[in-house]
């Protein structure tokens, strides 16, 4: 049985707010875009028309185990017959004239603005965010592509697209501000494009989002099914113009090796273990400040922080700093109110992805403690933010260890959870080593009062983005954006290297990216 919330005397009671369950979300897509969605499913698009086909899932929402529209899951001799569909489209949309292009995907921006409640209700539904942090993924798409449509035509000056649509195979965590983001700038590019759905959440959000542009002449194309049927036709495909994947190493690898094969473009952004280093530091308000932000959706973030490597002469004034903040988290129900009159509650985080992930996470935190890390921090429940006897079953507290074991997942690889791990060094070379520790990062932070030491540690901090006391993002229009070492594979992206990436120049360009051959920093 799933774990599931009591009800306190003490705390009031909570219920969910009204207009915004499930059925509510999904009877606003039925009436918003039809053709895409029907009574007990939502459709693959593929040649330019919603298909019923496939095997529907059933699935459940991380929020409360409320029954949710599963994935309609196709074979791979369907997907070749959609990526062979997607490269006509492809031949006929880059003859487009870029005007014509950028008012079909401004077009396309309206109607994401217009319809912009209904994405992020569906993203609360589908992957757990809090209604503040899901209408910040809407608005990061919808803000980030404008910028593109603003600057396209200096971007893309004696640029032509690809031979072939882009594939874009991304995680579950940022459906809108990444993965769509991502497909309607390859578009203006003048490419077709094609992605396949995470498998663990976001299938409703992309399909509504995906009907939006589709209605406007974009050639998208969006598919559900699994990595091993896919992977072959999505990603080996001769019609392939590039692939671009967001995910985990593991899953990167096998991608990397199949396309270094093939000499096919690609753009693979993998995990690291981002981490934020503390050496001769006095500033300790600054850093309580932002502790609360970085666990920003449960810290399942590509860029999320969850390893901190302390001076260990400072541990006590780090912990001062750090501790009333990470016990000042709010976790819960991101629908739950007190009165149905009440504003959607403002919570740093809701549930882990799913259930099976809070569990393997939990199952990390007790062995870890086990061969030796000390627990610093373990929230309570008690003052969660939950329904009355609301499943519960996908929502881990935070967590704070000290030193974990080398033998532990935790210390060598990104938790994609709400715990963080400390690590305590004496010297500068122990403080790199440490921050160092997964063999390139996407971001770092190093938080030193002298601006000479931040000056001449931080270049050997292999991430892409180092700040300096600040933390560092994906970053949105003209901000690049790639990694370092085993985090990164293929074409860095952001800004101008985005429609780089997507597009064609000179015959003998060198992108920027970590390629088999060579790595090329901006």
């Amino acid at each position: 049985m799933a774990p599931t919330r009591p009800i306190s005397a003490d705390a009031p009671t909570l219920t969910l707010k009204p207009g915004t369950a499930w059925s509510d979300a999904w009877q606003r897509c039925l009436t918003t875009t039809p053709e895409a969605f029907r009574a007990d499913r939502v459709l693959n698009l593929w040649a330019a028309s919603w298909q019923q086909d496939g095997r529907a899932l059933t699935a459940t929402s991380p929020v409360d185990g409320t029954p949710i529209a599963g994935p309609p899951r196709l074979d791979a001799p369907t997907a070749r017959q959609a990526v062979r569909a997607s490269l006509d489209q492809h031949r006929a949309w880059r003859h487009i004239p870029l005007a014509e292009r950028s008012a079909r995907v401004s077009a396309t921006l309206d109607a994401l603005t217009e319809h912009r409640e209904l994405l992020a209700l569906l993203l609360v539904w589908e992957i757990g965010k809090p209604w503040r942090l899901a209408q910040a993924d809407v608005d990061r798409a919808i803000d980030g592509v404008r910028w593109y449509v603003d600057n396209i035509d200096r971007l893309l000056a004696d640029r032509t697209p690809l031979p072939g649509p882009v594939s874009n195979i991304a995680s579950w965590n940022y459906p809108m501000s990444v993965l769509v983001h991502a497909m309607l700038v390859q578009a203006l590019a003048g490419n077709a494009v094609i992605a396949k759905t995470p498998t663990d959440g976001g299938v409703a959000c992309l399909t509504l989002a995906c009907a939006l542009a589709a209605r406007e002449g974009i050639p998208l194309t969006l598919l559900s099914g699994s990595g091993s049927e896919l992977s072959a036709p999505l990603v080996r495909s001769p019609e392939i113009g590039c692939v671009s994947f967001v995910g985990g190493r593991d899953t990167g690898a096998r991608i990397a090796t199949e396309v270094a094969d093939l000499g096919k473009r690609h753009i693979l952004e993998q995990e690291g273990l981002n981490t934020w280093g503390i050496w001769n530091f006095t500033d300790w308000p600054s850093l309580t400040a932002v502790i609360p932000k970085l666990f920003d959706y449960g810290k399942q973030r590509c860029t999320a922080y969850p390893r901190f490597v302390v001076q260990r002469s400072a541990f006590d004034e780090f912990l001062s700093a750090y501790l009333p903040a990470v016990r000042s988290l709010r976790t819960g129900h991101p629908l739950a109110v007190a009165d149905p009159a009440d504003p959607l509650p403002t919570l740093d985080f809701g549930p882990l992805i799913n259930a099976a992930k809070a569990k393997e996470l939990a199952d990390q935190v007790t062995e870890a403690i086990d061969r030796g890390a000390i627990p610093l921090h373990r929230a309570s429940t008690a003052d969660a933010h939950f329904l009355p006897g609301q499943d519960t079953s996908a929502y881990l507290h935070p967590v704070t260890l000290l030193n974990p074991p080398p033998s532990s997942p935790l210390h060598h690889a990104e938790p994609f959870g709400p715990v963080d791990t400390i690590v305590l060094v004496d010297t500068e070379a122990e403080l790199l080593a440490a921050m160092n520790a997964s063999n390139g990062a996407l971001v770092a932070t190093l938080s030193t009062d002298d601006p000479a030491t931040y000056e001449r540690l931080a270049p050997q901090i292999r991430a892409f983005k180092t700040g300096h006391g600040t933390p560092r993002s994906r970053g949105d229009r003209d901000e690049l954006f790639g990694g370092f070492g085993a985090s990164w594979r293929g074409a860095f992206v952001g800004g101008e290297l985005l429609v780089r990436a997507v597009t064609d120049g000179p015959a003998e360009e060198r992108l920027p990216g970590n390629f088999p051959d060579y790595h090329l920093m901006p």
